[in-house]
């Protein structure tokens, strides 16, 4: 059985962070979801998420399979929620979830569960009891990844990923004891 664990992403990881980014953007404009086909997420995003130490990279039997980045406190993007609400308001002390990918050589097994149950793990010992995420509308299987791991969907954020018009995110929570 292989070592599986989660870890914090150093400088020595972006070239594969970056890859599997970038795989990933290939396979979402394959399935046809508009998601990331904008720019988002660029280097200069990864490079920052690696430097603030919020990168964290899924590594299995010593690779890295997934990468994920951990945002702590207020989010800007979840101040405004339609169509419902978070269950302890938007200026709740919670994580996101963000620019979650998974490796094309590691997808199919199941793995972003696992990356997701780790970062619900490192939220909670971090002294976090609400973590956060949201997908593209399109995107079903992400969705079904979120919801399977015991999120709930909350409403709709908007997302400003470029000078064009926002585009809607489904949002979901996940309170933990």
């Amino acid at each position: 059985m292989p070592a599986t664990y989660l870890r914090q992403a150093t400088n020595q990881d972006l070239p594969e962070i970056k890859k599997i980014i970038q795989e990933a953007k290939a396979y979402l404009k394959k399935q046809g979801i508009d998601q990331w086909q904008d720019g988002y997420p660029a280097d200069e995003d990864l490079e920052n998420d690696v430097k603030f130490g919020i990168t964290y990279v899924l590594i299995i039997d010593g690779e890295i399979a997934a990468t994920a980045a951990l945002h702590q406190g207020l989010d800007v993007s979840y101040l405004e929620i339609h169509d419902g609400e978070w269950l302890n308001g938007v200026h709740g002390r919670y994580t996101a979830i963000h620019r979650i990918a998974m490796s094309s050589a590691f997808r199919g097994q199941h793995l972003s569960e696992k990356m997701i149950s780790g970062l619900i793990t490192i939220s909670s010992v971090l002294g976090y009891k609400d973590v956060r995420i949201d997908t593209h509308p399109d995107n079903k299987g992400m969705q079904h990844v979120i919801t399977t791991n015991g999120f709930t969907k909350r409403g709709t954020i908007y997302m400003a990923e470029t000078d064009a018009e926002a585009s809607p995110r489904y949002a979901y929570q996940l309170i933990i004891d």
